[in-house]
């Protein structure tokens, strides 16, 4: 019973972290400024892992976590910095 009731709570999280990286996508596509367009990015990798985490899969967590939240959104605002940071109409 209790195994039930721990895989009922891991599936609701899964589910609830799943809305909020759509959102986050969502979010990503319609920010004209963006920073805060790369933030939204780095918000969605990171409630992709917590899924692969709740998955089991820790080795593509270790690999993810760092690459997706860290190194790439780095890049992207390094490159931001070097153009304009408003996305033109």
């Amino acid at each position: 019973m209790w195994r039930m009731i721990a895989e009922t709570i891991i599936y609701l999280i899964m589910a609830c972290t799943s809305i909020a990286s759509t959102i986050a996508v969502y979010l990503t596509i319609k920010e004209k400024d963006l920073v805060k367009a790369v933030i939204y990015s780095a918000l969605q990798s990171a409630l992709y892992t917590i899924i692969y985490f709740l998955l089991l899969t820790p080795d593509v967590v270790l690999v993810y976590l760092p690459v997706a939240v860290g190194l790439i959104p780095g890049v992207f605002l390094i490159l931001i910095s070097k153009t304009e940071r408003w996305e033109k109409e």
